[in-house]
């Protein structure tokens, strides 16, 4: 984030943070989404932190922005029925600010244990070089929304998983470019062949707080079969 930072002062750019799978992630003792002008977060009921239902929220230091920001999000009412901008209907439902409110609290707790399960996979699956495991800079914290590992058998591994009733997802299996959306770019497959290798390869295994040591055993063992690298011990 630091050159991303200094590139942006540079040319008077406005830096806005995508946090939203990064609830409570740090950069350097810094917390995702306070290091930009403004940070956007889902609180989607997959996220680390959850909603019953849609909801998200943007944060930021600046008033003036703050101030447009809540105009934009009540169809651009500086006061009821008062419009100064044309904005949308995004208010968050209160029932679902009463949820997150408590959460929150335990949200620490539950990253924690997201770490620990991470540690636990990253020792199962070491020195295994079929499988790669996540990357934690050390000036960095991670939060593990996902723990997805790269293993060239990847729908092979998938399938095994599945047959064991194990849940797993790919994250994300077409790349931008050869999103039906983007055709108009013109970009075709090998235009970008780091991310078309990577959305063949990577594998979402489970990840939440209430995984136990021996349930991420059975996960890591399935994987490591299948990888052809034989059983753990």
């Amino acid at each position: 984030m630091n050159p991303i930072l200094e590139f942006a002062r540079m040319h008077g750019l406005f830096v806005i943070e995508d946090a939203a799978q990064a609830h409570g992630a740090e950069y350097k003792g810094r917390k995702a989404g306070t290091l930009g002008d403004a940070g956007c977060f889902s609180f989607y009921p997959g996220k680390n932190l959850g909603a019953l239902g849609e909801a998200g929220a943007v944060v930021t230091n600046d008033a003036e922005l703050w101030k447009k920001i809540q105009m934009l999000r009540d169809h651009g009412q500086a006061r009821k029925y008062y419009h100064t901008l044309a904005g949308w209907n995004c208010r968050m439902d209160g029932i679902q600010a009463a949820v997150l409110s408590i959460k929150l609290r335990h949200l620490e707790e539950a990253n924690l244990l997201r770490r620990e399960h991470a540690w636990q996979y990253n020792q199962a699956f070491a020195g295994i070089d079929d499988v790669a495991t996540p990357f934690e800079a050390n000036y960095a914290r991670h939060v593990y929304h996902v723990y997805a590992i790269r293993v060239q058998e990847r729908d092979e591994v998938r399938r095994r998983l599945e047959e064991n009733e194990i849940g797993c997802a790919v994250h994300y299996p077409i790349p931008i470019h050869l999103q039906e959306a983007c055709r108009n770019l013109g970009y075709t497959a090998g235009a970008f062949p780091v991310a078309e290798n990577l959305a063949e390869e990577f594998l979402s295994l489970p990840m939440f707080p209430e995984l136990t040591e021996e349930q991420i055993e059975h996960v890591a063992r399935c994987v490591s079969e299948t990888a052809g690298v034989g059983a753990l011990v």
